[in-house]
């Protein structure tokens, strides 16, 4: 059985902005992350920290919100490209800055 002729034309170009815009929010998120330990560690504006925590927390449902309504497949492409994010932050995040272990 082909399942070519059950999804349309536009899913692979839906599927393909989903995973792209699951990128662009694990990007965001995982620099607000980054940004709200800095000012928690700097002991910087509990305020501040909160609402990177609400902002980031927000984007992150609204995307995944908005990939869920268009269904299964570009959920789990956005979620994909979420986790794609995290494994470049990890990375950069793992990266020697300068100093000697």
């Amino acid at each position: 059985m082909s399942y070519a002729n059950l999804l349309p034309l536009s899913a692979p170009l839906v599927v393909s902005l989903a995973l792209l815009c699951g990128i662009g929010i694990g990007v965001a998120y995982f620099y607000a992350l980054r940004v709200t330990a800095d000012v928690i560690v700097a002991g910087g504006s509990p305020l501040r920290a909160l609402g990177l925590t609400f902002g980031r927390l927000a984007l992150m449902a609204t995307g995944l919100y908005v990939a869920a309504l268009n269904g299964a497949l570009p959920l789990l492409a956005a979620l994909s490209g979420v986790l794609i994010a995290k494994a470049i932050s990890l990375r950069q995040g793992a990266a020697p800055r300068g100093g000697t272990a």
